[in-house]
């Protein structure tokens, strides 16, 4: 394991952390790789019984990777929302696809915060954001014409830039412009919708969070790609105000028959989307043949919203 010094910021990171969590968190530094860029995917997060450990695998600005992973931690620690993949395709490989885009395509949304607390705890400078470039184009190829099968890519990685650089944005535009002329466009275009209205709140970010899973899809739509559809497929944390808690499921979700089924039990799912915004707010298994009459759906209907997200273990968010 490096030595690596952790700077006072990311200590106090570190200790605001701790001070939330059950267990313990630290921060291990792995091997001695340095490629000369960063990039999310440096760190990750390794669960040791009730312990959870932040390893960071690239070196080449590793108070800035640790203190990535660790504002992420905070996150969840302070009920902001997350996402569940109860959805199974039956094809493994699909499956870890649409997780792994459905998860980068939340922590865009999810890095508006944790840039912000960077930038204040003095973590991202002009060499970071020249780190950041280098990244992006260790990531992506210049864009072909016709495009490629990278543009989704592409457009994810954009996006995820525009979020990092944010008023910054300018040092960089040029060349991105220049390399990536649609996708830039595009993510340019995605940015708009998801930073019209600032991120204030848990609630507000899963607004933000459900607003991009649709204007994902449309883009890729209108350039003839197949949507990743994470509207069914992911599930997000719902927010409701205590009132709503007290309604009657019927009132504000919908139980549609999914094509795909309930991971753990292997049968057919049941997703219930949110009547509001369209999003998989919770997954159940369609009950054994026995107990498959029309009872069964009232039953669910009719209990609170409350009694329902207990009985299905399923956290929430309190507006």
């Amino acid at each position: 394991m490096a030595k690596i010094e952790i700077n006072e910021q990311v200590q106090s990171l570190i200790d605001a952390v701790n001070d939330s969590f059950p267990g313990t968190v630290e921060v291990q530094f792995i091997g001695n790789l340095q490629s000369g860029y960063v990039r999310h995917d440096q760190s990750q997060q390794v669960q040791d019984g009730s312990n959870i450990i932040v390893q960071v695998n690239d070196l080449t600005a590793p108070n800035y990777t640790a203190s990535h992973e660790l504002i992420h931690q905070l996150m969840v620690l302070k009920g902001f929302p997350q996402v569940f993949f109860s959805l199974t395709s039956g094809n493994d490989q699909l499956d870890e696809q649409l997780m792994i885009m459905g998860t980068e395509l939340y922590d865009i949304v999810a890095h508006f915060v944790v840039v912000s607390e960077q930038r204040k705890h003095g973590l991202i400078d002009d060499e970071i954001e020249q780190l950041y470039l280098k990244g992006i184009q260790a990531t992506i190829k210049p864009e072909p014409t016709p495009g490629d099968d990278q543009m989704t890519l592409r457009l994810m990685t954009l996006l995820d830039a525009l979020v990092f650089y944010g008023d910054h944005i300018k040092m960089v535009e040029k060349q991105l412009k220049q390399d990536y002329p649609i996708s830039f466009e595009a993510a340019q275009k995605l940015f708009k919708i998801i930073s019209e209205k600032a991120i204030d709140s848990p609630f507000t970010m899963r607004r933000n969070v459900v607003k991009l899973f649709k204007a994902f899809d449309e883009q890729l739509s209108e350039w003839r790609l197949p949507p990743i559809n994470n509207a069914e497929f992911t599930t997000v944390t719902s927010a409701f105000s205590k009132r709503q808690l007290r309604l009657e499921v019927r009132q504000l979700f919908e139980l549609f028959h999914s094509d795909m089924n309930e991971k753990n039990s292997g049968r057919r799912a049941y997703v219930g989307f949110n009547r509001t915004d369209g999003q998989n707010a919770f997954v159940i298994p369609a009950p054994e043949p026995k107990d498959d009459t029309p009872d069964f759906y009232k039953a669910i209907y009719n209990l609170t919203v409350e009694d329902l997200f207990k009985q299905l273990k399923m956290p929430y968010i309190l507006r």
